[in-house]
């Protein structure tokens, strides 16, 4: 085993490879939870990984609600299931939970105040009412309560954690909050251990191969409730040591027939690359990524590997992909890159263009 061998396993696990997920919520099945703060650049990390679908027909699915958005597995939105987003909550909001503390302190809001928030909130939302973040806010004012800036961030997500509110449809342009038993009625509950299993399996047959270590992080746990959940799972899943660390993992390495297709523009959150930390950077073998600040928007592959930072910008009726590789590329590389256009511009319903440094 080395790392270029595994990077490529693991683009073959996530469907970014030689195969897809047959729809949107498969991908997000798949992968259990997909980092969603950019709900736009979330986007097509789930389309990237099926056979072709546009953006309205994705947006139709997150209004309906069959794909939803919270705050879960870590201190930011990630899109989730129906079925599994309140298992989800109650596993990992504890330790989520930390992460707000200091930002409630040096607010000096209460619980009190949170919990007449959280109040006022399903109050208004009762009835499938699906209201914006400032409509919600002037809501929240209305009662005497923190409706604007830091204050209401603080007040969303302790709704969020608290299993009250989730997303709603987009109205207008803008996202709302729902109700989240309005959502999502008939979502599962797991007891702790249960779900720790469940967690457990589920991301190491969607990110394998991956360590311990790689879960902790993604979904805010210790390593010891890691291996609670491997132990009741762990004759469903393999694994091998590398690097003086154990990879598990549940679906096997892909055929050593070629990667299809070879380049990909992703958005720097995607799970590829955000999904671990561990383990991160087997997608840099070369050792060219610049470990500093990351890009704010994308990131350029080649067979697995990360080769360049990637922005992109919207206009009417195109789309402009700007490279930053960080070594030349081969042409057969460019052509790769500039098919990864072609298939993010044909998701946007967009012209797309590749521009490269002269």
């Amino acid at each position: 085993m080395d790392d270029l061998t595994l990077a490529r396993w693991r683009l073959s696990t996530q469907r970014l490879s030689s195969r897809t997920y047959p729809s949107a919520p498969a991908v997000v099945s798949g992968l259990l939870g997909i980092q969603a703060e950019n709900y736009a650049q979330a986007s097509w990390a789930v389309a990237t990984r099926t056979p072709g679908m546009g953006v309205d027909e994705l947006d139709a699915l997150y209004d309906s609600g069959a794909i939803l958005r919270t705050h879960v597995l870590r201190p930011t939105w990630h899109f989730v299931l129906p079925d599994d987003i309140r298992w989800l909550l109650e596993v990992t909001v504890p330790r989520i939970r930390l992460s707000l503390a200091q930002l409630q302190r040096s607010l000096g809001i209460g619980d009190d105040v949170l919990d007449a928030s959280s109040q006022v909130i399903s109050e208004t939302l009762s009835g499938n009412i699906h209201l914006s973040r400032e409509e919600i806010g002037e809501r929240l004012e209305d009662s005497g309560l923190p409706g604007s800036g830091q204050a209401l961030g603080l007040v969303l997500s302790h709704a969020e954690l608290s299993a009250l509110i989730c997303s709603g449809a987009v109205v207008d342009g803008r996202h709302t909050h729902a109700l989240l038993d309005e959502r999502a009625p008939n979502s599962r509950r797991l007891e702790r251990d249960e779900a720790l299993a469940e967690l457990a399996l589920r991301y190491f047959t969607g990110h394998g191969p991956a360590t311990e270590r790689d879960l902790a992080y993604w979904a805010s746990l210790t390593v010891t409730d890691i291996r609670k959940g491997l132990a009741q799972v762990s004759d469903r899943l393999d694994t091998f040591d590398h690097d003086g660390r154990t990879f598990w993992f549940g679906e096997p390495p892909p055929p050593d027939d070629g990667l299809s297709p070879r380049g990909h523009l992703l958005q720097i959150l995607d799970e590829y690359y955000r999904g671990y930390q561990d383990s991160r950077y087997v997608l840099d073998v070369a050792g060219i990524v610049p470990r500093g600040r990351e890009a704010s928007m994308g990131m350029v592959l080649v067979d697995g590997q990360m080769v360049g930072n990637m922005s992109r910008t919207l206009r009417p009726d195109a789309v402009l992909f700007e490279i930053a590789p960080f070594r030349d590329l081969g042409n057969d590389e460019l052509h790769a890159v500039r098919e990864a256009g072609d298939r993010y511009g044909k998701f946007l319903g967009l012209k797309a263009t590749v521009v490269t440094p002269a």
